[in-house]
């Protein structure tokens, strides 16, 4: 297998422990781990905790750091390093990174998502360096027969004032025999050298010239493609399929039907498919695959209503799903039922409440109310989706681009039958995941297939089969309403909010706290259309609504966006209200600060401008934009965005600049034309020609990014940039054509502007 390691997961420790007779150093999240010599090495533990540092030094200095978290371009194979290279006080120019296999025992769920990889990893990669960094020291005093304390490191090099020195490679024998330190002094933020100091991407070279790197570059000997036949609709199901023609064609191996999980089959929360009965298409080629599969006579039915078990937070529930082929127009009629109460379905839960809202609107002067409406979208990672599998009788090794490695490991073992240490999980790196690959089915698929031929195989996608798959983000809708009193002061706030099949609400989130009288409601309508985690779920459309509808609130109390934004953030924390609010009032208006200042916000030489500004709280982190935008030809362009991010300590500056701009070009591009729609169950897109996305052309001149300096731990950064995308835009069109825009995408509302 060109780009697979095909080592199990106990000889890769070994071998890592003991190539060059060096020191390998496993550091625990919750405990620390045993630092080991050779004979220790043969008997690694068997029971590992969820977060592990892997450091291995050769004799000649070069150092080894093994990443432990799935990279799908966020660039952790470069920050996640960076973090124990800084405490173990090496020349970054002698790093080597390595990805790590999978080991649920020994490295946990490895889950990347959530904006949760440098902020998970922040203490222990760094007390993992720290440590290895004092062993080594101690190695050296003992061999020199003097106090560690008087032995100092620098770029991988132990020294002593009486002249001694000795590399890191020369003690790493004799440090695999100290015990790990119980506990280590870390350095302060004003001493780093290599966090907060920008380094080149690790794995650049190899990206830039073409080495295989990612799934859909797997090969071995023997291995044969794979793909599938699903429903052409949410709501139908395999009913039979005539495959004898395309059988006759060259290269085909077999063509057979399978099911993804057996009857019975309790799904856990990241086991989400859309069609358990699918056909497989085995031959030898891509090509010849396509082909034959277009041979195939199938016929379909409407699956009816299905009932299905799956695993929650309160353990097993029963999940009905609707038998109806859906259309977005009905949908979105339903969904107005809903918001206005009109349906027959439960009411709308309340969330959160403070103070007498109701009371508040009966007697204000004035309400604004508004509803904001937002599509289905598809993920449409660069890379299509793709999996090799290998299974046996006894032993099954899959790799591939996945998120979630250690998610997918315990139904590989129930689909397969099959122990999990009997079952090897590689990881490649992803052509983008945004979500999209944390859940496992196309790998399942892959396993199922493999198991079925024999044979290793790999699985490919077409764009057609993945964009009409499902898997999207939710459709969502939002009412928001403001009441103010005879002197335009915001006296309530009340947002009620839905969505096809979950509801978009953060009811804790600004600007809850900051007003009296406060009320948050959802609901949720039942779909068989499949939805999962889109690049900072909910908040994405939360966002969008939000913060297009506090600049109408702003512009009819008379106020500057940005200062009425900077006012409620100044009675959330001077004088809050409720107990629950989620985010740092400080840390939010400190970034609209910052944007103001950046962008010239309000100075007479930007009076002719017409901008935008948007600015949200999640994933731990505080974003915000202001978007430049002109109108050529009747089209909007935007001509330049300025972006203030707070995420604590930026551990690789250029790294993280690059990712704001990557989320707002993401968010400019979904927010004018993102949008997947439905008829009679079936997805009307199903490729690029006609499932719009931004070109190179219509992306931003200049993406200006600023961060706040703090010594504040790292939060997330690769999803919190990219909601307030969304409404700086809207706002930003509303300066531009004197008309606010409600639906997303916002070209749909009038091409010609």
């Amino acid at each position: 297998m060109e780009n697979t390691n095909t080592q199990n997961r106990r000889s890769f420790l070994k071998s890592s422990a003991l190539a060059g007779g060096g020191l390998m150093l496993s550091f625990s999240w919750f405990a620390n781990a045993q630092a080991a010599d050779k004979m220790v090495a043969m008997n690694l533990p068997d029971q590992w905790n969820e977060l592990n540092g892997y450091i291995k030094i050769t004799p000649d200095n070069v150092i080894k750091i093994i990443c432990p978290n799935p990279e799908f371009g966020q660039n952790v194979m470069t920050s996640l390093p960076m973090m124990v290279a800084e405490e173990l006080e090496v020349d970054w120019k002698n790093v080597v990174v390595e990805m790590g296999t999978h080991d649920s025992v020994k490295l946990g769920t490895q889950f990347t998502g959530g904006s949760n990889s440098v902020r998970m990893y922040w203490k222990p990669l760094r007390n993992a360096g720290a440590s290895a960094r004092q062993m080594l020291i101690e190695a050296a005093a003992q061999t020199w027969g003097v106090p560690a304390s008087e032995i100092t490191t620098k770029a991988g090099v132990l020294l002593h004032s009486s002249g001694k020195s000795a590399k890191y490679g020369e003690m790493a024998n004799k440090a695999a025999t100290i015990p790990v330190p119980k506990e280590v002094k870390l350095k302060a933020p004003k001493d780093f050298s290599i966090v907060r100091n920008s380094q080149k991407n690790t794995e650049g070279q190899k990206i830039v010239t073409g080495k295989p790197l990612f799934g859909i570059d797997t090969h071995v000997e023997g291995m044969l493609i794979a793909m599938i036949q699903h429903p052409p609709a949410f709501g139908m199901k395999l009913k039979s399929f005539d495959a004898s023609q395309a059988l006759k064609m060259p290269g085909i191996k077999d063509i057979f039907s399978f099911k993804l999980y057996d009857d019975g089959f309790v799904q856990a929360g990241f086991d989400t498919r859309t069609f358990n009965e699918m056909i497989a298409i085995v031959g030898k080629s891509t090509w010849e695959v396509m082909n034959a599969r277009k041979k195939i006579k199938v016929q379909w039915e409407a699956a009816g209503e299905i009932k299905e078990t799956m695993m929650g937070r309160g353990g097993k529930r029963e999940v009905t799903i609707p038998s109806r082929l859906e259309t977005t127009s009905s949908q979105m009629e339903l969904m107005a039922e809903y918001a206005n109460g009109r349906h027959s379905a439960k009411p709308a839960q309340q969330l959160r409440k403070d103070g007498d809202p109701e009371t508040a609107f009966k007697n204000a002067a004035q309400i604004i109310e508004r509803t904001y409406n937002a599509p289905f979208l598809a993920h449409n990672t660069m890379e299509p989706m793709n999996f090799f599998a290998h299974v046996s009788e006894d032993k099954a090794l899959v790799a591939g681009p996945l998120q979630a490695p250690g998610l997918i490991e315990p139904t590989l073992t129930k689909i397969l039958n099959l122990p999990a240490d009997k079952i090897e999980i590689q990881m490649t790196r992803m052509g983008g995941g945004f979500g999209r690959r944390a859940y496992g089915q196309y790998a399942f698929e892959a396993a199922r297939i493999s198991q079925r031929m024999k044979a290793p195989i790999k699985l490919i996608y077409s764009r057609e089969d993945d964009m009409t798959y499902g898997i999207y983000r939710p459709m969502y809708t939002a009412t928001y309403r403001a009441a103010l009193d005879a002197n335009k002061n915001l006296i309530a706030f009340h947002v009620k909010g839905g969505g096809i099949p979950e509801n978009p609400i953060h009811a804790n989130r600004f600007p809850a706290g900051a007003v009296d009288n406060y009320l948050a409601e959802g609901w949720e309508i039942p779909s068989n259309i499949t939805i999962g985690a889109f690049r900072a779920p909910r908040s994405n459309f939360n966002a969008a609504a939000e913060q297009s509808f506090l600049d109408e609130v702003a512009e009819a109390m008379g106020k500057d966006p940005i200062a009425f934004r900077l006012d409620l953030l100044k009675r959330a924390k001077e004088n809050p209200v409720g107990k629950n609010n989620e985010y740092d009032a400080d840390r939010y208006a400190g970034v609209l600060e910052l944007l103001r200042e950046k962008s010239g916000w309000g100075k007479p030489e930007n009076s002719g401008k017409k901008r935008g500004v948007a600015a949200y709280f999640c994933h731990n982190s505080y974003a915000g934009h202001v978007v430049d935008m002109v109108i050529r030809d009747g089209q909007p362009y935007v001509e330049k965005v300025t972006s203030a991010i707070d995420c604590g300590v930026v551990v690789n500056p250029d790294a993280a600049i690059n990712m704001v701009q990557g989320a707002v070009v993401d968010g400019i591009g979904n927010s004018f034309y993102g949008a997947l729609t439905h008829k009679d169950g079936a997805a009307e897109q199903s490729n690029f020609h006609n499932y719009r996305i931004i070109r190179h052309n219509e992306a931003p001149k200049i993406i200006d990014v600023h961060f706040i300096q703090n010594d504040i731990d790292p939060t997330g950064l690769g999803e919190p940039p990219f909601p307030p995308v969304f409404g700086a835009v809207a706002n930003a069109l509303y300066k531009s054509t004197g008309k606010r825009y409600y639906n997303q995408p916002f070209t749909v509302e009038g091409t010609k502007l």
